[in-house]
């Protein structure tokens, strides 16, 4: 009831008004039944324009932060973050990267869809990178398809470091689903993961049109030294930080899996 809520009456609206959005490829996801919505990470808006253009309800995982922050603040952001579709992951190890995946695992099967960024962080810099391997696990252990879906121009509405989002007309591309059933029974296998992973990728960059770095965000963010601002404008680096990000290899993930 309060996600219909905020998606219909009170926030959805305001996003509409406020940020015209061109949206293609809504057919592309299906009606009813479990599906992975896989897309690329420009900005924290991305989680809010996505969902409001889908018929159905997207679910993210969010990190456990997010919902255990002290005080007034702390539970006002719980109660916002669960009712806007959001569960909690811990991502501070290997058990609970498991339980991740599982949670992942169980709303799909429960007919559900679940948003997931490969990527696992925003792009410090706006090009796309290496996809982890999570996505393909849950998909072959939930047996289901994955739409690809590009965000363009969130970067700009809700830069990283800023806490104000501006005005900017943005798109939202939905891909073809990618059908990963050939790879049934096969999940844990590593080399078939990592296909089926950039295959994913390989989507995305077609239709963002992204510059794809064979890196992981977070080890760019480490090399960026977080992305520290240049004149003090958000989401602009300095000299130094973007000569290290472009050490990464430019390699396109491969188009087909296997």
């Amino acid at each position: 009831m309060v996600y219909r809520l905020l998606k219909y009456v009170v926030l959805g609206p305001l996003l509409r008004l406020l940020w015209p959005t061109t949206v293609t490829g809504t057919e592309n996801i299906p009606a009813e039944g479990g599906a992975i919505i896989a897309s690329n990470h420009l900005a924290v808006a991305d989680s809010f324009f996505m969902p409001l253009y889908v018929p159905r309800r997207v679910t993210f995982p969010a990190k456990q932060e997010y919902f255990t922050a002290p005080g007034l603040k702390g539970r006002l952001q719980k109660w916002f973050f669960t009712a806007s579709g959001q569960f909690p992951i811990d991502r501070s190890g290997a058990s609970a990267a498991q339980a991740a995946l599982d949670t992942g695992v169980r709303l799909l099967a429960e007919g559900r869809l679940l948003g997931i960024y490969p990527e696992g962080t925003r792009s410090p810099d706006g090009r796309l990178y290496k996809g982890k391997t999570g996505v393909a696990r849950i998909a072959l252990e939930a047996q289901v398809p994955v739409i690809p879906v590009a965000m363009i121009g969130t970067e700009k509405v809700n830069p990283i470091g800023s806490k104000m989002w501006w005005p900017r007309r943005l798109e939202i591309r939905f891909g073809k689903p990618l059908d990963f059933s050939r790879y049934e029974g096969l999940a844990g296998d590593r080399f078939v993961e990592r296909s089926i992973a950039d295959e994913i990728m390989y989507a995305l960059m077609e239709l963002s049109g992204q510059e794809y770095v064979d890196v992981y965000a977070a080890k760019a963010k480490e090399e960026l030294g977080e992305a520290v601002p240049l004149h003090g404008r958000p989401g602009e680096v300095g000299a130094a930080g973007a000569a290290r990000a472009s050490t990464g290899s430019s390699r396109v993930p491969e188009s087909r899996a296997g």
